[in-house]
């Protein structure tokens, strides 16, 4: 297969190939509906539902790459040890007492 391309790192943007064939289709198919006898209306139609479906998957495409992106930065992040873990659900020292129960 010539027409085929191995993942590299220079293809990162594969999205971008995507919505490019996908806007290809939206005007080829169209053309063909016509030149085979379906009516103007009925082709239109169909362009736009083609270009609403193209917009869709552009957004998730989008989307999805972003994720990886993140999930790629989080791997090669250092981890903090446990000591230095902050939030809701850290303690910070003190007496911890039960519930509604004063503290005198």
């Amino acid at each position: 297969m010539s027409g085929h391309r191995p993942p590299t790192a220079d293809s990162a943007d594969s999205a971008t190939d995507v919505v490019r064939w996908a806007a290809f289709s939206c005007v080829l198919v169209p053309v063909v509906l016509v030149w085979y006898g379906s009516s103007l209306a009925g082709a239109a139609g169909t362009a736009l539902g083609l270009a609403a479906v193209t917009a869709v998957c552009r957004v998730l495409l989008r989307q999805s790459e972003r994720g990886a992106a993140r999930l790629l930065a989080e791997e090669h992040a250092p981890h903090r040890g446990r000591r230095h873990r902050t939030g809701t659900g850290s303690h910070r020292g003190g007496r911890h007492t039960g519930g509604n129960s004063p503290v005198a």
